[in-house]
């Protein structure tokens, strides 16, 4: 089972520092990787997939490379659009709002932030949204 060690230390601090922005929001080791939560719903989940074991990762490998994927939730209305300009983004194997970004160098940090955000929104009781505005 794989744990917070194989995301690369450098994702892992960036994504702490957005979802640390995000009233009561908390970390918590998930099954792979580690997730973060509003109450008892997931805001966003970041892990390293086997690829071998969950071959719908396979187009995302970067060479011999296991990518590195987050997890988020979309409004509906935004989902078709976000997946349609491919890589990094794509519809996430379960869900029905649920994205996924392959993370790495090629990551733009501003837009990241702006769909934590939105998975936030998404996810937390209003009155905890009204904070953000």
């Amino acid at each position: 089972m794989a744990g917070s060690f194989d995301v690369p230390p450098e994702i892992l601090g960036r994504l702490r520092v957005l979802f640390r922005e995000l009233p009561e929001a908390y970390e918590e080791p998930a099954w792979i990787g580690v997730r973060w939560r509003i109450r008892q719903r997931t805001i966003g989940h970041v892990y390293v997939p086997d690829v071998e074991r969950f071959p719908v990762y396979a187009p995302y490998l970067a060479g011999s490379e296991e990518p590195v994927v987050m997890t988020f939730r979309v409004p509906l209305d935004d989902l078709d659009g976000l997946v349609a300009g491919g890589f990094p983004y794509f519809r996430a194997p379960w869900g029905h709002n649920v994205a996924a970004a392959v993370l790495g160098e090629h990551s733009d940090w501003d837009e990241i932030a702006e769909l934590v955000t939105e998975s936030y929104c998404q996810m937390a009781p209003k009155y905890l949204v009204a904070r953000l505005r």
